[in-house]
This record gives C-alpha cells, structure tokens and sequence, in this order.
C-alpha cells in the first residue's frame, strides 16, 4: 500500500512538470517561426571601379549577404552588401524564386542601404518586422538571422550583447556598435538581430582572427539612417573634425591649470574652417548637460558610457552644437558650427565610379582616397617627389570646385610617345600655362587648344 501511495503521489508532479516545460519552450518557437519569412537571402554581382582604367570596371564578382523586411514594403541591408551592384537578386525563405531588387538609398559611411523590388506582392506574405524602441542591455540574450556560408537555408545563431561603444565607421563618420559573441560569417551581414521579435541591430562585420566576435548596426543608427534618408538621399550626420586628445596626464592637467575634479578632451589641432571657433589646448568639458570625464566621455546612464561625439547629432541645432569650453582659466560657452562630412580635395568615391576624361594618349581622372590607397610602392617615390596626391592627402578644398587632378593610367601606345617615361600619377599642375582647378576646366582648355602643341 505504501508503494502504491508513492507512486500514485508522483505521478501528479511529473505531468505537472512536463506541461511546464512544454509550455515554456512554445513562444520562443512560435516568434522564431513568425520571424523566419521576413528574412531574406540577396545574391549580388558587383562591377567594382578600376581606379587605373576608369573607362571600364573590375571583372564581375558575385557575393550574397543577408536582408530584412521592414516598414514601407523595403529590404533593409548593408551598404557593403550591395556595393557597386550591377545585379541584385532577393530570394526568400523556402522560396525557390529570385526577385531582382535596386538600391533604393545607400549610406556606405553608415554601412547601411534600402533595396525595393519591382515585384510588390513580394510584402503580401512577408510582414515587416517591428525596430525595437530601445538599445539591448550589455548580457541581454539575442539570435541572429541570416544566410551565412556553410550552407543554403536560414540560419539562427544565439549569442549575448558583450560590449556597447562610440567608435569609427567609414570615411571619418562614427556611431554607436554593439559586440555580440554569437556566430557570424561572411553571408551573415546585413541580417537582422533580435529580441523578443524586435529588431535590435544589423550584422555588418566580425573579426577572422579571433573567435565568437562580431560586431551590429544598433537599432539607434539605423533609425537616425531611415529618417534621414527619407528624401531619397543620405546627408550624414553632424560631427566635429577636430583632433582631441585626452586629459589623464597629470604632466598635461598640469600645464592647462585643470582643477581635480575636471575632465574634458582637449583640441590638439583645431579643423581649419573660417567659422570655427575651437583654438589648440581649448578643453570640452560640457556638451549640452553631460560633463565629460578625463578620457572625454560621458555617462548615458547606469550601463552606458560614451564618447561626448555621441551627443553631437542628437543636441546639434541649425548646423551648430553647444559647448562649454576651459581656456586660459576661465570657462566660455560657445556654439561651435558641426559638419557631415569633411570637403577634401582628395574625397572619396562612396559608391561613385571615378570621372575621367581622355586626350590623346593620355588618361586623366580625380584623385580620390580609393586612388591614393592603390598606391603600393610608388606612394614612397611620390613621398620623395612632394607630389601633392601625398602633399594633400587630408587637405580641404581651397576654392569652390577645387580637384587634383592625375594621370590614373599608363599611356596608350603611340609614336607620339616616343621617348617618354611613363607618367602615370602625376599631378596635372598646368596646361599650356594655365593652372587647372579640375577635371572639367582641363578638359575645356584642352578642347579648345587650337594651337600646333599642347604642353603639360
């Protein structure tokens, strides 16, 4: 009897378990299955520019990343995704049809991009999903959806949030990135993080040489992304240029007479600008109500510390963001003028293929920074040449449609060539003793050359 009492009292907490247990892995299925179509595989052939012969471009290269579904009937991805595409394709869940897609907008600072589709009722059967209102907590579980390498169906990967910071994207623009420590391969970019079926970021990158690192577009960013781009093109967001430099060192602290209790990030090289109002050995101490800490961050709240640079766009005015300054001992409030983007005179393509113009045997072009980084060994000759392509490599513009204009290529044979050396890489400094502001002046001049020569 007494056996038979045992067991009769087990039974009841056994079942009681197992109906908890089923219950509690039932909604992480059902949100994973409701997620799972509005995840897209995009397939894309590139045709990258060739910087030594601009008149044509790289032998196709074809790539696939990840995409999702958002509000609008639109694909969300990486810029890097769909770079210098040629073709893109968009194929969905355990759909065995590949839809052509365009590039709606791209951002390639931001690394992010909008694709749109010629097929509308694409959206019928793949709701978008929802951009969570919040930045996840550092330990906050996530999964990650995509189309990584290693096989052709969706993968969901588990990891945790590990770290959030302030740091640098592409072409001087920075932005907040959350680390993650769930798996992620070359395919897995452009797919969408999650959280309770939110989206919390987008994968643009991991690190080859070290193990379960990779690195998310938070949700942040790619709001600030959608709002800007909401006229068809991306502007950027308000920065400062200037060099600064931390204040740790006592030695330093010492000669700017900072009291104790002072942080900041000191100017050490103020951005040329006319209207700038930030001098050298200048201290932020403050912007808007955050006071800044000796490595010249600020505290977001009780997890979140950031560099000041994170507030610019969110308290930036009318092109301007308020400042409290330290200098020569006394405090100074000013509206220093912030910019998207740096006017070099050796800009970069972002996503542009090179201009150029052809004479003769002769192939001119703008120097770009794409340019200068194909450099190799001739950047060392150029170096030892003062050669402005080296000269000027972070210079800003001195006039209105300011360009340094090369000769990207080696020249076309010719007797007219006879008995020259190759000049390619050099800077186009005159034309018949005119001095060239750019690409378009050298090919007025050179069109309206009447005379028997022309000199270079």
């Amino acid at each position: 009897m007494k056996d038979t009492e045992k067991t009769s009292m087990r039974l009841p907490a056994l079942l009681i378990v197992c109906v908890l247990t089923i219950g509690l892995s039932s909604p992480p299925a059902i949100a994973q299955n409701s997620v799972r179509p509005s995840i897209v595989k995009v397939l894309v052939t590139h045709r990258y520019p060739s910087l030594a012969r601009p008149w044509t471009k790289q032998a196709p290269q074809k790539s696939s990343g990840s995409g999702v579904v958002i509000d609008g009937r639109r694909i969300l991805t990486n810029a890097h995704v769909v770079g210098y595409a040629s073709q893109i394709y968009v194929q969905a869940y355990q759909s065995d049809n590949k839809v052509p897609a365009t590039v709606g907008v791209i951002a390639p600072e931001i690394d992010l991009a909008v694709l749109e589709l010629e097929v509308e009722d694409f959206f019928d059967q793949r709701p978008s999903l929802p951009l969570s209102k919040q930045l996840p907590k550092v330990k906050d579980t996530v999964n990650v959806y995509g189309y990584p390498i290693g096989g052709n169906e969706l993968s969901i990967t588990e990891g945790i949030v590990s770290r959030i910071e302030f740091t640098g994207y592409r072409y001087g623009t920075s932005g907040l990135r959350i680390q993650i420590d769930a798996a992620l391969n070359p395919g897995n970019s452009g797919g969408p993080v999650m959280i309770a079926g939110e989206i919390v970021g987008i994968v643009f990158s991991g690190i080859r040489e070290a193990d379960n690192i990779g690195y998310l577009i938070p949700v942040e960013e790619i709001n600030t992304f959608l709002a800007d781009v909401g006229d068809g093109q991306y502007d950027g967001k308000p920065q400062l240029f200037d060099a600064l430099q931390t204040v740790e060192n006592q030695a330093l602290r010492d000669r700017l007479g900072l009291e104790e209790q002072m942080g900041g990030a000191m100017v050490q090289n103020p951005h040329m600008d006319a209207d700038h109002l930030l001098q050298e050995w200048d201290v932020i101490t403050q912007i808007g109500d955050y006071k800044l800490d000796r490595e010249g961050k600020i505290r977001i709240d009780d997890d979140l510390r950031l560099a000041f640079q994170y507030q610019i766009p969110k308290l930036a005015d009318q092109s301007a963001v308020s400042l409290t300054l330290y200098r020569d001992g006394q405090i100074h409030s000013v509206d220093v003028p912030v910019t998207a983007r740096r006017n070099l005179v050796i800009p970069f393509l972002r996503n542009e293929y090179p201009t150029y113009f052809i004479c003769g045997p002769l192939v001119f072009s703008v120097a770009t920074q794409e340019l200068l980084a194909s450099l190799g060994k001739a950047h060392r000759f150029l170096s030892r040449m003062s050669s402005p392509l080296i000269e000027r490599n972070d210079d800003e513009v001195t006039f209105e449609g300011e360009q340094i204009v090369v000769i990207c290529s080696r020249m076309f044979p010719h007797r007219i060539t006879k008995g020259y050396n190759s000049s390619m890489f050099a800077v186009v400094a005159e034309v018949n003793d005119v001095k060239i502001k750019n690409l378009a002046h050298l090919a007025k001049i050179l069109r309206a050359a009447d005379g028997q020569f022309i000199v270079f």
